[in-house]
């Protein structure tokens, strides 16, 4: 149910937290560590808030009777606010949850920092199982949103498309190996977002909601063996910038061999996994949403163009000097990229809408030879540019980033995003905000606390004198007190 998915989706954040700042004793893995942390725990307030709601409407935390029963107490909610149903305001908070653990942009700025962590858990974490998750929780509850949050569906669906072309701008411009992958992931990542918001919920319209699910499982195969294979280059030459690396392939073969075949499953070419599942993306999309589809076949030629120029770069272009002996990877690393070289060619012929369909039925798989060809087409053009500029050492590439100036700038600077996050938390939340609280702490909280102490002290320094010591005043004292309280009573008594 929902509490308990609350649960361990925490948990699976705390494990996030715990590895990135695994290397404790460096500054930028312990800031990275705190940004992932607090930029999930923003959104899964969301994702709680959300539950909270769905389930007071509802009358169950339990997934069966929520999605199961489209006619149920959730659909016929009639409170709403701001022009929103209150099931679609519930509905957006869960997808802010899910915005924020799949890293989908506002929220993306803590996954490349990530990358900050020991490179396994880059594969294991953040590019297969963790990232994903909110892909998933969308799609555990996708019934609810197709029949009662329509208008939140097509948000998914846009911010899909945003997150994917503006993480594929910004990887063909990075230069450090582990965040060109990571910028990658988010591209990935909006594209099964992509997908689910243009899904339909019948046998003959559900193919957006397998074809997501679908692209989860390849996705996981061919970029974990990315990361894998970046982490056996890492190791290999001691450096994560891929400007100070180069003609790889005569030292390290078999990782050469593994991460061309991730390049060529992620670039969507035909007989790797990635072809299957990324084509079932673009038929979905073309057949509810041109505009959308245009979006994700422009980010397929991104996609090849970015990855190449990775492998070109690395594996090819200008030989470097390296100040050890590089040195093939060892047999325990070679082996998982072996596997996983060749699950990434089979995984696309797993049947994958005999099990998984939105309805809970068989999806047929669907076929267009012209959307087919169009996606090949793009991203042999996109690998063609990449080797034209990166194969082999020519001036090209600076020229055109000279060309491109401020957006090259822009986009290699990821948009300013991170820069102005700083800037509404440093000068607006802590210089506004916090320091108003201070002040007020400071000098009203604190000053009540002590007014009250110097009133006290006022009180008992003007009373001392009645505890001066001299026996004869106390015994004045009680007889005077005795005298006017008898003449009280006497009074009191005769009126």
């Amino acid at each position: 149910n929902l509490v308990q998915m609350y649960i361990f989706w925490e948990l699976v954040g705390i494990s996030s937290y715990l590895l990135i700042g695994f290397y404790y004793t460096r500054p930028a893995a312990i800031a990275a560590a705190k940004k992932a942390f607090i930029v999930t725990r923003f959104a899964d307030l969301g994702f709680l808030i959300g539950i909270l709601l769905l389930s007071y409407y509802a009358g169950t935390f339990d997934f069966g009777l929520i999605v199961g029963n489209h006619a149920s107490s959730v659909g016929v909610v009639s409170s709403s606010f701001a022009g929103l149903k209150v099931v679609e305001w519930a509905m957006l908070l869960v997808f802010m949850g899910a915005a924020g653990k799949s890293a989908m942009f506002p929220l993306h700025i803590w996954l490349p920092d990530a990358m900050e962590g020991p490179t396994p858990v880059s594969a294991l974490i953040h590019a297969a199982t963790m990232v994903v998750a909110g892909v998933y929780l969308i799609a555990r509850m996708f019934p609810v949103y197709y029949f009662h949050a329509p208008a939140v569906l097509s948000l998914i669906a846009y911010t899909g498309a945003f997150t994917s072309l503006f993480a594929a701008i910004i990887a063909c411009t990075q230069t450090d190996i582990k965040r060109v992958l990571a910028f990658s992931t988010l591209s990935q990542i909006g594209y099964m977002m992509l997908s689910l918001g243009v899904s339909g919920y019948g046998q003959q319209d559900s193919a957006g909601y397998t074809a997501s699910l679908f692209h989860l499982f390849t996705h996981a195969m061919f970029k974990s063996l990315l990361f894998l294979a970046a982490g056996a280059v890492i190791h290999a030459v001691h450096e994560n910038s891929i400007l100070r690396m180069g003609g790889l392939r005569k030292y390290m073969p078999s990782t050469h061999f593994a991460f061309l075949v991730g390049c060529l499953a992620i670039a969507g070419i035909p007989f790797f996994s990635g072809f299957y599942s990324k084509e079932e993306i673009l038929i979905a999309a073309w057949e509810h949403h041109k505009a959308l589809f245009f979006v994700a076949w422009l980010v397929a030629g991104l996609t090849a163009f970015y990855m190449f120029r990775l492998y070109f770069t690395v594996f090819w272009g200008r030989d470097r000097y390296y100040h050890h002996p590089v040195n093939e990877a060892p047999r325990s690393m070679r082996i998982p990229l072996l596997v996983l070289s060749f699950i990434s060619i089979v995984a696309g012929y797993v049947p994958f809408g005999r099990y998984v369909s939105a309805a809970g039925h068989f999806s047929e798989t669907h076929f267009y030879p012209g959307i087919a060809i169009a996606s090949v087409t793009i991203a042999l053009i996109g690998i063609l540019i990449a080797m034209k500029m990166y194969a082999r050492p020519n001036a090209f590439p600076e020229k055109l980033t000279k060309k491109m100036g401020l957006f090259y700038v822009a986009a290699c600077n990821r948009f300013y995003i991170d820069e102005g996050y700083l800037f509404i938390t440093k000068k607006i939340i802590f210089n506004l905000i916090a320091h108003t609280v201070a002040w007020v702490d400071r000098h009203v909280v604190d000053g009540m606390v002590n007014a009250i102490a110097k009133i006290t002290e006022k009180i008992a320094f003007r009373i001392r004198k009645m505890q001066d010591g001299q026996v004869q005043e106390y015994g004045l004292i009680m007889a005077a007190s005795a005298t006017g309280l008898a003449l009280l009573l006497i009074y009191l008594a005769t009126n």
